[in-house]
């Protein structure tokens, strides 16, 4: 196995240079498969885990989020992300204690977002939500980690599509001491152009938001790491529904002619514990 402290230092050295895919696992399952495709580093999905225990996407406490995260971070010899929502409180030392918290469960990075649990106001005044990242950022520097900070601004997300907002955000939350900062939703080469920029020579982190996308794309335009969120998750309950509903509407099983194999699923996991 290797060190949690070998993990985190990848996982920093990944964001120097270069353009890398970082998917997004829900479980043991996946993100084992990922592992062995040769990937770099993963990320958790709050979305994908959340389906996988029959909840849905924020739904899920940080007690679960942690075990959840101490899992998949014993599962596999790749540094792990965690999505970790909105840090699970509102107050900056909140977030400070769960970010703490987080540290512990063998994470090499995690994303703290500017988004409320209110959907009368689902978005942190700007300058609470700057305090919250340096208290997250003090909380890791308190931990003498190596331990990347995310910082996700919500507002292209959340159908808010002002770029000079989203823009100013991302700006006073490097300043606030993030290492990668995150607009999932933006879409345009004009808007990705716009962060890289804004944000350098900090990393932009791009959410893969439409399939017309390309890594040779993303990385001619600056980004430094993708992500795909629930996407992987989805086409996985994509195949599972459909061949569910067949049976159920129709009596039929055809969509089993293009199940996995099992030989190939238990050649994949063997010998894994």
């Amino acid at each position: 196995m290797i060190s949690t402290a070998a993990k985190r230092a990848t996982f920093r050295k990944l964001h120097e240079t270069g353009c890398f895919v970082l998917p997004n696992p829900w479980d043991v399952g996946s993100a084992r498969a990922l592992a062995s495709l040769g990937v770099q580093a993963l990320a958790s999905t709050s979305a994908g885990f959340a389906w996988s225990a029959g909840r849905a996407d924020n739904q899920v406490s940080c007690d679960d989020v942690l075990a959840h995260l101490t899992t998949l971070c014993a599962a596999v010899d790749l540094p792990i992300n965690a999505d970790f929502e909105n840090g699970f409180a509102d107050s900056p030392d909140g977030v400070a204690a769960n970010v703490t918290r987080a540290i512990a469960t063998g994470i090499a990075g995690l994303s703290i977002e500017n988004t409320t649990t209110d959907p009368a106001q689902p978005f942190y005044e700007d300058a609470l939500a700057a305090e919250r990242i340096k208290a997250a950022r003090a909380a890791i520097n308190a931990s003498g980690e190596d331990v990347v900070l995310v910082a996700r601004c919500e507002g292209f997300f959340k159908g808010e599509r002002d770029l000079a907002k989203t823009t100013a955000r991302l700006v006073a939350f490097a300043e606030a001491g993030a290492d990668c900062l995150y607009a999932p939703g933006i879409t345009t080469e004009a808007e990705i152009t716009t962060l890289v920029k804004a944000v350098a020579p900090k990393p932009l982190n791009v959410l893969i938001a439409q399939p017309s996308m390309t890594v040779p794309m993303l990385a001619d335009l600056g980004v430094r790491r993708i992500s795909v969120g629930g996407s992987l998750a989805r086409c996985a309950w994509a195949g599972f529904l459909g061949a569910a509903r067949e049976i159920a509407e129709q009596g039929t099983f055809t969509a089993f002619a293009g199940a996995t194999k099992g030989a190939e699923l238990n050649g994949l996991f063997a010998g894994k514990s």
